[in-house]
């Protein structure tokens, strides 16, 4: 267990690190690995919840607009469920990292878009396809976080693709 906390949580801090005040307010308000492990399992859970749901009101005729805000409320929390394992300052700036500032970029703008375009225009099929978009970057965003496994899909469609 304590292997995997050194692992989400990043190396010790430099001495001039552990003066910063960043550093001291986190220090301040750390929770235990265990309630951080709850709060993201919690989070994780309640995120796929809300995609789920989102679903299935599509499928019971309630319409784009409520799918649209479920599944993009679910992708949103699960997101943010990785804050406790690594803490939010640690996740932000591994998210805008120079390997996830494009699929980090993308989600953004396609959950951004998902909303606008669900909500405020009522463009069913613009709704759908920032959805897809929003799934795709959101798939390539959390496959960076696995080694060599953006490879592995980029050669695998490549041959798929290849005549």
């Amino acid at each position: 267990m304590d292997k995997l906390r050194r692992v989400l949580s990043g190396d010790e801090p430099t001495p001039e690190e552990e003066s910063s005040i960043i550093t001291q307010m986190n220090d301040m308000s750390t929770l235990s690995w265990s309630t951080r492990i709850k709060a993201f399992c919690i989070c994780f859970v309640l995120g796929i919840f809300l995609s789920l749901l989102g679903s299935i009101a599509l499928f019971l005729h309630r319409g784009i607009v409520v799918f649209a805000v479920f599944y993009t409320l679910g992708n949103i929390i699960s997101m943010a469920s990785t804050c406790f394992l690594m803490g939010p300052f640690k996740q932000i700036k591994k998210m805008f990292a120079d390997t996830r500032l494009i699929a980090t970029s993308i989600v953004i703008v396609a959950i951004v878009m998902t909303f606008i375009s669900a909500i405020v225009l009522k463009k069913a099929g613009l709704t759908l396809i920032f959805i897809i978009i929003q799934s795709l970057a959101m798939t390539w965003y959390s496959l960076s976080y696995i080694p060599y496994a953006r490879d592995a899909v980029r050669s695998t469609v490549s041959a798929c693709f290849e005549v």
